[in-house]
């Protein structure tokens, strides 16, 4: 039961973590206003929340899990969702940066600056598209070595 558990909020906090990228994506527009600059701060935290919380889940899962450690510790597909997972992490910083200056500055960014901070989300996007298919290919037992 611990490992369905486990997995059901491992997907679940994977897809809300999509969901927050995503609501970033579509707020970093030209002509963001006051409101659209809170809220894209605000959504950012719960980017951070939701990446410690599929850390924490996920590597309970791969350690009290169906399969252990070993399955896990041994497969090339899950170290790649692991340094893909930290890519993406990496890249989001620097967003991340500027959203918390512009809440706290109660400033309205220029369309440069909005554009330029585009960037980097739609690369979190692209990386995180990859995740499912390491997992369905580790979930086959592929990557063993």
């Amino acid at each position: 039961m611990l490992d369905l558990i486990l997995a059901i909020a491992h997907h679940l906090f994977i897809f809300s973590l999509f969901g927050v990228l995503l609501a970033e994506w579509i707020l970093l527009c030209r002509d963001m206003d006051l409101k659209a600059t809170r809220g894209i701060a605000s959504i950012d935290r719960w980017y951070g929340v939701l990446a410690v919380l599929i850390l924490i889940v996920g590597f309970s899962r791969a350690v009290y899990g169906a399969k252990g450690w070993n399955y896990y510790a041994s497969n090339g597909f899950f170290w790649a969702k692991i340094g893909v997972f930290a890519c993406v992490g990496v890249t989001s910083i620097l967003p991340t940066i500027h959203f918390i200056r512009w809440r706290r500055a109660e400033v309205v960014p220029d369309d440069q600056v909005v554009k330029a901070m585009r960037q980097p989300v739609v690369i979190e996007l692209l990386l995180f598209a990859l995740l499912p298919a390491f997992a369905a290919a580790m979930a086959r037992g592929y990557g063993e070595y």
